[in-house]
C-alpha cells in the first residue's frame, strides 16, 4: 500500500482579489486624491479659485478613479 502525499501545503494560492489594472487605478486614484488635498491646503487667500473650485474637482476625480478601480471587472 503506497501512501499518496498531498501537495496542498506546498501549493500556494496566489490569486488576488483585483487584477493588475484594478490596482493601477486604485494607486492612481489615491495619488490624485492626495494632489487634490495638497491643492486645498494653505491659509492665505482662502477664497482662491484653486481652493474653492480646482481642488474639489481634483478630489472628485480621484474618488471616481478609485471607484472605477474597485468596480472594474478583472480579466
Amino acid at each position: 500500500m503506497t501512501k499518496k502525499t498531498t501537495t496542498q501545503n506546498s501549493e500556494k494560492n496566489t490569486d488576488f482579489v483585483f487584477g493588475k489594472a484594478n490596482y493601477q487605478y486604485l494607486i492612481a486614484g489615491v495619488i490624485i486624491l492626495f494632489l487634490g488635498f495638497i491643492l486645498m491646503s494653505g491659509t492665505e487667500n482662502i477664497l482662491d479659485f484653486r481652493k474653492i473650485t480646482l481642488a474639489p474637482i481634483v478630489v472628485l476625480l480621484g474618488i471616481i478613479t478609485v471607484i472605477i478601480g474597485i468596480l472594474k471587472k478583472a480579466k
